[in-house]
């Protein structure tokens, strides 16, 4: 379960990281169906590109963390939820968006609650691996 978390958040950081960076490049263009939504929609593209990278990189240091903080993992995950649940809402006002949105919603609503299940998988296994009286044996993760 440990590895499994590293390495969800090893991809969940990459692919956010490289979404938010194109987001940053390519303005509109990265949006499906939106190449010409005009200056002000490319404009609050391009800034929460930068956001999305900054989040992917946030679960990129938490990836890098021995272990791999639940704290940390459990907060990136609410995010995550909380951004499906905004496109629930927009699809309530709105109405269906691009098909390619919609798979984007299943992604942000399903992995979140994988994230949970799996949060404190390394700090369990951290704890297991260290010898009694060993440096950080026993030690106790904040929940």
């Amino acid at each position: 379960m440990a590895g499994a978390l590293r390495g969800l958040a090893w991809a969940t950081g990459l692919a956010c990281t490289a979404i938010g960076l194109l987001h940053v490049l390519a303005g509109n263009a990265a949006i499906p169906g939106e190449a010409g939504a005009g200056p002000t929609v490319d404009s609050l593209g391009r800034f929460f590109g930068a956001v999305f990278a900054g989040y992917g990189l946030a679960w990129l240091w938490a990836a890098r963390q021995e272990p791999v903080p639940a704290r940390v993992v459990r907060w990136l995950a609410a995010v995550f939820l909380l951004g499906g649940a905004g496109r629930l809402v927009s699809l309530a006002v709105h109405g269906w968006p691009h098909p390619f949105q919609v798979a984007l919603t299943v992604i942000e609503l399903v992995l979140p609650p994988v994230w949970f299940w799996l949060a404190d998988a390394d700090e369990r296994a951290f704890r297991q691996r260290r010898p009694a009286g060993a440096p950080g044996a026993g030690v106790s993760f904040p929940a």
